[in-house]
């Protein structure tokens, strides 16, 4: 069997003249529509840094400070959360700190718009 990692090295390295030929040949002699594979395998070539970051469907929500309303983030963190009181000021007294990770974004920029409303600073990570 071929070295995998070398395959795919290989793979990833195409221009998108060599990728669509490799999808001719695939289909041509192998009937194999290789259509979404190789708009993938050119993409880390063609599209450079930005293909990742247009991507990004999780969001972390990152508390920087508590501001000058801390009891009110308190209350806050605890209600979108789901904490207990105790958790939700250990958290807050925790920052900077990840509040929630891995969320959609629409999710996370409630959460950061409920969060700034009540005084923390926050980001979207």
């Amino acid at each position: 069997m071929a070295d995998l990692k070398a395959l795919a090295d290989q793979l990833v390295g195409l221009t998108i003249k060599e990728v669509t030929e490799l999808a001719d040949i695939l289909k041509e002699e192998h009937g194999i529509e290789p259509a979404a594979a190789a708009v993938a395998v050119a993409a880390p070539g063609a599209g450079g840094g930005d293909a990742g970051a247009a991507e990004k469907t999780d969001f972390d929500v990152f508390m920087n400070s508590a501001g000058s309303g801390k009891l009110k983030v308190v209350k806050e963190v605890k209600g979108l959360l789901g904490l207990g009181l105790k958790e939700a000021k250990e958290l807050v007294d925790g920052a900077p700190c990840v509040v929630k990770a891995a969320v959609p974004k629409d999710e996370a920029e409630k959460i950061k718009a409920a969060l700034e409303e009540a005084g923390a600073e926050i980001e979207l990570k």
